[in-house]
């Protein structure tokens, strides 16, 4: 049985994420253990809060290196929400560092007339990367469900794996290289796709421990 390890630094969506997974046939275990996620079969990073919060913690609890050791060793890695923000350089939410695994900031939406910020809801996604694993099975531009004031902007463009759309501004919504996916919407809450994704996550896990 794989196992897939949920990170808990007190940030998390650890039961809606569990919740997912469980429902597509996998059992996660939720750790805030360092040996634990080394040990892993996969790791998720969920995440719901601000990014100084998340990173402290993610350090108090000395979980910042079996992170970036976890995602070096090439196993599948996804992160969820605030987990896709901190794995880039800053943020303009705070001060803190990040984790600096992807080059590249955190930006505030721009104010423009009629836009609501936070972005909150449903949206489509486009894809950018279409061959991507974790979009398999998938719709060419699934609705996906957004909380966030925020969003990345990788320096590579390559990177991005898919964008959405929020007022006029069209900003990056999942990025992906190699073993590393990380998204900016909830697929825990993401009805049908969102349990696609996870599926095709938890595949992706399986055909790796199988080689």
């Amino acid at each position: 049985m794989s196992v897939i390890a949920v990170v808990d630094y007190d940030m998390g969506n650890l039961h809606s994420v569990c919740k997912g997974l469980e429902n597509v046939g996998a059992v996660p275990k939720i750790t805030d253990s360092p040996a634990t996620i080394e040990q892993a079969d996969a790791v998720i990073l969920p995440g719901v809060g601000s990014f100084d919060p998340a990173v402290q913690h993610l350090r108090s609890r000395d979980l910042i290196e079996p992170i970036k050791s976890a995602i070096a060793s090439g196993k599948p890695f996804l992160g969820i929400c605030l987990g896709l923000q901190i794995l880039f350089e800053s943020s303009e939410e705070g001060v803190e560092p990040g984790l600096g695994i992807i080059a590249g900031k955190v930006r505030r939406f721009r104010s423009e007339p009629g836009l609501t910020i936070p972005h909150m809801g449903w949206n489509q996604l486009e894809f950018t990367q279409p061959n991507l694993p974790l979009w398999s099975n998938l719709p060419p531009q699934p609705w996906a469900y957004f909380v966030h004031s925020y969003y990345v902007d990788p320096i590579d463009p390559k990177m991005r794996a898919a964008t959405v759309t929020h007022g006029n501004q069209n900003v990056t919504a999942a990025v992906a290289k190699d073993n590393l996916m990380a998204v900016q919407f909830h697929p825990e809450k993401s009805s049908t796709a969102g349990l696609q994704m996870l599926s095709n996550f938890v595949s992706r896990v399986r055909e790796k421990v199988a080689v």
